[in-house]
């Protein structure tokens, strides 16, 4: 059922199932996934070699200006889902459900169904939603479940499970989400050491952001550890500094423009037959009224 659509609908030897991924946690080996909004950052993900390009609904705050996750739409994700596909080619390809797409069993199928038919390997959900979670497997979609922190549902972004008894609770709620069917399990913003008792108590890999050193995998969001945006996020370490470099070489711009420094003769095209130039400046100076004939 899911076919690989990178390059125009052309199926890639060498992609990434799921059954490889979760081979992966056997093998002890860790997974790695980033968030991805657009076909040059997948194209860059892919030559890195990441395992997981995620398509996720945090495309909201990063790149589309929206103030919270829960005004991205399905129109939304599926474009910029288009634009992921066209540059995966190995990697697994997840994409996030948004809000309000999956409150029940029959609308989650019907939008993790467009998903897949746009190249999906994979859709994720926010929440304990076991229903729809065996809803999607009894249509063989691969389900990732998300756990602990769900911006989608949660007002406030503080630390979850931090009680004893909010722990207990979303190991028995990760072990429903596995018994239904769900592939790979997301772990937000918890204590490390409940994101090490549910990795360890689940057969399915489990992926952390901000859930500590001891889950199956980890996933950022690009613009975090690309150095984008440049918040203040104690999970995230910054890998590259693409603001300072960005913003650096858009003001070196403005400035080469407005001092006439660009574009340099290095820069400019010329007639390529020196005669089309001179028959070109002798209509100018004849007038321009008339059109100048073959």
């Amino acid at each position: 059922m899911h076919e690989n659509w990178a390059d125009g609908g052309k199926a890639m030897t060498n992609k990434k199932s799921g059954a490889q991924l979760q081979q992966k946690k056997v093998d002890g080996e860790p997974i790695v996934v980033l968030t991805c909004y657009d076909y040059p950052s997948s194209l860059w993900m892919e030559e890195a070699g990441v395992d997981v390009i995620f398509c996720a609904d945090s495309v909201g705050t990063n790149v589309l200006g929206y103030d919270d996750e829960r005004q991205v739409s399905m129109d939304d994700m599926i474009h910029h889902l288009k634009a992921v596909r066209r540059g995966t080619r190995n990697a697994y390809l997840l994409a996030d459900l948004p809000y309000g797409s999956c409150d029940t069993p029959e609308d989650a199928l019907g939008n993790a169904l467009r998903f897949v038919s746009l190249g999906a390997n994979g859709v994720k959900l926010e929440g304990h939603k076991p229903a729809v979670v065996e809803k999607l497997c009894a249509r063989g979609i691969e389900v990732w479940g998300h756990l602990g922190l769900n911006p989608q549902l949660h007002e406030r972004k503080g630390l979850k499970a931090k009680t004893a008894r909010g722990a207990a609770r979303l190991l028995n709620r990760a072990r429903q989400l596995e018994a239904a069917g769900a592939s790979f399990l997301v772990l937000e913003l918890i204590p490390e050491q409940v994101g090490r008792a549910v990795s360890e108590a689940l057969r399915i890999p489990t992926i952390g952001i901000a859930a500590g050193r001891h889950t199956d995998g980890q996933v950022l969001v690009a613009t975090d550890m690309l150095g984008v945006h440049h918040f203040d996020l104690g999970h995230v370490e910054q890998f590259a500094d693409l603001r300072s470099n960005g913003l650096a070489g858009v003001k070196q711009y403005t400035a080469a423009v407005r001092e006439r420094r660009f574009p340099a003769e290095v820069n400019v095209r010329q007639f390529r037959e020196p005669e089309q130039a001179e028959r070109f400046q002798a209509w100018l100076e004849a007038g321009t009224e008339t059109e100048l004939p073959d």
